[in-house]
């Protein structure tokens, strides 16, 4: 159906670019980790899976994106059947989820699980075909090793890892991040053909 309707759009408007779309990817991993996490801490699942869904709503304004997609939040879930009085807590959680790493833990449990899905999201396996797919699809990357080199270059990871509020979280971020410093050791290894001997 969604193939049909890109066609549709393509036949009308010109050109429709069906690409890698790492945002969408980027959003429905976030949404489907919140919602595990929430169950898992007991949060609140509605207030975390708004704030999932709505966290990049303003990704293009840059790093003051939390701030304006708190904004949005507030102005858009009093026109939906929303829960009101969690509208502020959605809101909330969607401000604190800025930055790859913090120096201190956040406090509300929703903003605890949004922030680390959405870090886990940025880490292990996930992050590695994501960027890799969104990297060739826009032609950023020539070669493996520009993919590897940029894969290795993530040295805030660590500092990510470090940084996960949930017990969940911190075991999956550790687990993660190993499988991502594999995953390129090995592709480096097989393109070296250190593999051979």
């Amino acid at each position: 159906m969604l193939e049909a309707t890109e066609r549709e759009l393509a036949d009308r408007h010109g050109k429709v670019d069906l690409s890698f779309n790492y945002r969408w990817e980027h959003v429905t991993a976030v949404v489907t980790l919140a919602i595990k996490l929430a169950q898992l801490t007991h949060a609140d699942l509605e207030v975390v899976e708004a704030a999932a869904w709505l966290h990049d709503v303003r990704k293009v304004v840059g790093d003051n994106h939390p701030a304006e997609g708190a904004r949005f939040a507030r102005q858009f879930l009093p026109k939906t059947d929303f829960p009101p009085e969690k509208i502020e807590l959605v809101a909330r959680a969607i401000e604190e989820h800025m930055g790859l790493w913090r120096e201190e833990p956040l406090q509300m449990l929703e903003s605890q699980v949004l922030w680390d899905a959405d870090k886990l999201a940025k880490i292990g396996l996930t992050a590695a075909f994501h960027w890799t797919a969104g990297s060739l699809a826009g032609a950023k990357m020539r070669t493996l090793q520009d993919l590897i080199a940029r894969g290795r270059t993530a040295d805030w990871q660590a500092k990510t890892v470090a940084s996960m509020h949930t017990e969940p979280a911190r075991r999956a971020a550790q687990v993660r991040f190993a499988a991502y410093n594999w995953l390129w050791q090995e592709l480096e290894r097989e393109l070296n053909g250190d593999d051979l001997t």
